[in-house]
This record gives C-alpha cells, structure tokens and sequence, in this order.
C-alpha cells in the first residue's frame, strides 16, 4: 500500500482534561497550517493544535466517538495488515480512526501491531494514552498537572514557565531546562490516569536480542525483500519520491528500492566547500536514472545552522548534532513544494557499519549496546525537515527491517572483510559495483562537518584535547537558548557561543 504524498499531520500540541479549556498555544519548530480541535467524551475533553501540510485539512490525524479520541501525527506503513484483523466490512478513514477501532478490540495492546512513523493521543474512560513508534521517531513529550495531561510531538511548545510544575514520571526522561517535561520512551504506551496524574508503561517494542544463523543466499534475499517492502510503503502514490544520496551502501540502497517501487527517482546530494561525495553520488543517480541535484553549503554557512539543528532534534548529544547538522542544511536548502524525503539514515546501527573489525563478538557488542542507547537522541525527528515543511522517512528503520537487521548473526554483518556484507550483497544487481564494494563514511564526514566544527573551536583557542568538551558545551548552550528559553534559531549565533564556551574553558584552565 503506497503512502500519501505527505501525511495529516506533522505533529500537535494537546491537552486532555477532565474540563473544558481552551487549546493551548503552540510554538512549532515545524513549518505548516495550524489547525484547532476540540472533542467532548463523557469523561474527559480534549483540546488539540495540529500543525499539518499547507492547505490541506488534517480531518485523517483526528477520529472519535462518544467515549474515545485519537489524534496521530506521522503515518502508518502496515494498514492493509491492521484492516485484516478487523471486522468485516470495516473501512476506517485514515490513520486516527484506523487506529481507534484497534484499540477497541485491542486496548493498549493495539500498538504492539502497528508499523509506523508516528506518536499518538488515545483518550478514553478516565485514561489517557500516549503512544510512540516502535523506535520513537516521532518524539513525544509530557508534562502532567492535577487533572489535566498535556502532550506534544516537540518539547520547546510545553515549556510555558507560568505551567504547573507537574507530576514526576519514573518511566520517562526529563528534558533537561523545561521543569516537569519528560520524553515518552520509543516502543511504548504511557497509560495515565486522568485524574489520579499516575503512569504505567507498557512496552509495544524492543530490539530482539536474540540472533539469528540463516545461510547467505536466504539472509541476503530477506534483506533484499524486507527493503524492497519498506520503501514501497513509503514512496507516495503518484508521486515520485525524492532520496538524500551520497552515494554509499545504504542511501543508494534505499534509491535503487525506491526506483524500482516508483519507476522514477528525484535524487539529492549535499557537500561543501571543504569536502563533498558528489561524485559518489552521481555514480548511482546516473545508472538508475534519477534527476539529480547538487547543493553546496559554505562551512560558514553550514556551522551557523548549529543552531537550527538544536532546535529542531531537540538533543544534547554533540555526536548526534554533527551527524544531523549536514542534514539540516540540505533540507533548509532545498526549494520548491514540501516533498516526502527518503534517506539511509541509521543503517550503521543495526548493521554495525562505524564499527570497522573483524572480531564478531565486538561487533555484535556493538550492535547490542547502539540499540539499547539510541531512545531519546532524536537523530530520527521528522522536525529536521519538517522545519521548511518537508517530510522524512528512514526505511532502514521500518520495524520489520529492523527486527531483521538487528537479528542477522554478526557473521553474516562483517563477512569476508567486508562491513555490511549482507545489504552489498543483497543490492549487488541493483547497483554499480563500485557503488556495492565501497567502503563506509559517515554523513558528517562526507561533508567535512566534524573537522569543520572542531576547527572553529580551535580557531577560538580551545585546545585539541578539550574539544570533545567544548562541542558538548556548545550544544547544551545552544539547546538552553533555543528549546529551553524559547529563542529562534535566527537570533541565535554560533560564533558567540562558541566564544563564550572559549573563553570560559581559557578561564577554567588559568
């Protein structure tokens, strides 16, 4: 079943009370059309801004009936397996409603069936769910008070200094600089009591431990295939899809799929004046025959939208900013309508792919430790694009890919001296080989972000061994300024705060 171009809704702000009220106020990072909501069940009421595509009407995002409503934000990628467990002859209009007929037969549990990119508000009786995709790609956030639960898919639109301070959460993380704010953790349903302020967690995901030995041929096919169906799902109806292509393993992957789900291809590729993968790039969108496009972002340029990348993931891991800052400067770059966006992002994690030995019990070290620590880095936030109103979606992390991935014995991983071995192989007759045999580098290394961000550092007189410290502190600064204190990115500059952290780092060492 093939996607929309873009989905109801990118995210939303809601608050469920057991009065009336009206919905609160909104500061997205997210560019799009607001739309207000409001809904009355016997118990509770509901008051909703859902931030959604220009001129479109998110009627899909929002279902309910005299007990229950459901608001979603993102999108569902297995619905003709959720409406086979239906009744017959039930045909839901879209996602929200899709899933509240799910939980009337399912509860809580109806999530353990979706595959999706999405976060959810289910209210029902006195009880409010709040629900994330199995690996959390939309974030959602909660701040609770004395009968009323707010919500919201960005944690910058809760942090109203005049809001109660609210209830703890033992099962969530505490977003640091906004009081009473915590992180719904990815697979899981947060089951609160309305009144009461208590929570139970039910997870709905987690990353299998277990592994699996399958023969090369048959691992190699079911790679092929679980790609195949996650890109199909993806690629919008009518529509010819658009990939972020730097000319490695997995975002040519993700194309040479695409393609083949489409029968067309728009590709881009990012760089700039210091490093770019262009040629890479144009390797593969020559042979599957895409229309191809090159941005070049100056460093300068590409640095002063550390800021913007803050902003939009919300995270404080430096490592995470530089990964997706390139990201963030591609989207901000790219003109023309909002576009649906494919990448081959996160790839490396469930296949190991940074991690370049060959001992195999390292690697699947590796492999265990990134999926027991990726919650809560946001590098997967559909706000990276969504703040110039595109929309982003990571077949790699597509639950059954996933499940897939993760389970493949490290063998078949790191296999004949080669770092993904089973996904070259499985894209071995879709690509040019030296498209397949060519070695791993990261997106923040393709386009020079690494180097670029320590060189500044070091230009402001922090030295060498202090630089991993200074990043951290450039980037809790900046989150403090942007999410935390409310402030535009624009007014916000890299260059100061990176004298600031400078200077007091030069203090500290006198």
């Amino acid at each position: 079943m093939t996607a929309p171009v873009l989905p109801a809704a990118f995210g939303f702000l809601a608050s469920a009370r057991t009065g009336g009220g009206p919905a609160p106020d909104a500061a997205f990072a997210t560019r799009g059309d607001r739309t207000v909501i409001g809904a009355r069940l016997r118990r509770q009421s509901l008051a909703a801004t859902l931030v959604h595509p220009p001129e479109s009407i998110p009627e899909t995002a929002h279902a309910q009936d005299a007990d229950t409503a459901v608001l979603v934000a993102g999108e569902l990628y297995n619905r003709a397996e959720l409406l086979s467990v239906l009744p017959a002859g039930s045909a839901p209009e879209g996602d929200a409603q899709l899933l509240l007929e799910l939980l009337h037969r399912y509860g809580p549990h109806a999530f353990r069936l979706v595959n999706g990119r999405f976060a959810a508000l289910a209210q029902t009786g006195d009880r409010v769910l709040l629900a994330t995709d199995h690996a959390g790609s939309v974030p959602l956030y909660v701040r609770l008070a004395p009968g009323e639960v707010n919500t919201a898919t960005e944690a910058k639109t809760l942090g109203d200094p005049a809001t109660p301070r609210g209830f703890p959460l033992a099962d969530a993380r505490r977003v640091p600089g906004l009081t009473g704010v915590y992180q719904v953790p990815a697979g899981t349903v947060l089951d609160i009591g309305l009144e009461s302020g208590t929570a139970e967690a039910h997870r709905t995901w987690t990353p299998p431990l277990a592994r699996r030995v399958l023969p090369e041929r048959e691992a190699v096919d079911a790679v092929r295939t679980a790609l195949e169906r996650a890109c199909a799902a993806r690629v919008p109806a009518g529509g010819t899809p658009l990939v972020v292509l730097s000319g490695g393993i997995d975002s040519s992957g993700v194309a040479a799929c695409a393609h083949r789900a489409a029968g067309a291809l728009d590709t881009v590729s990012m760089g700039t004046d210091t490093a770019d993968e262009f040629p890479e790039a144009r390797t593969v969108a020559e042979h599957l025959g895409s229309r191809h496009r090159e941005i070049t972002v100056p460093t300068e340029d590409l640095l002063a939208q550390l800021p913007y990348a803050v902003w939009a993931s919300e995270s404080v891991d430096p490592d995470i900013i530089e990964y997706l800052l390139p990201l963030v400067a591609l989207y901000r770059a790219l003109d023309g309508p909002p576009r649906r966006i494919l990448t081959g992002y996160g790839a490396d994690i469930p296949l190991a792919g940074m991690h370049r030995e060959d001992r195999l019990p390292d690697l699947d070290t590796a492999v265990a430790y990134d999926m027991a620590t990726f919650d809560g880095l946001n590098e997967m936030s559909p706000v990276l694009s969504a703040v110039t109103g595109h929309w982003t979606t990571h077949p790699y992390w597509d639950r059954d890919v996933l499940d897939l991935l993760v389970s493949l014995e490290a063998g078949l991983k790191r296999r004949h001296g080669r770092d993904k071995w089973v996904l070259r192989e499985a894209m071995a007759g879709a690509l040019p080989a030296e498209t397949v045999l060519r070695p791993k580098l990261g997106v923040h290394e393709g386009s020079g972000t690494t180097s670029s961000f320590s060189a500044l550092l070091i230009a402001h007189g922090v030295a060498e061994p202090s630089v991993p410290k200074a990043k951290q502190q450039v980037v809790r600064e900046l989150f403090g300024r942007t999410v935390a204190a409310g402030r535009h990115p624009s007014g916000v500059s890299t260059a100061e705060v990176v004298r600031s952290v400078a200077d007091g780092l030069a203090r500290g060492a006198a």
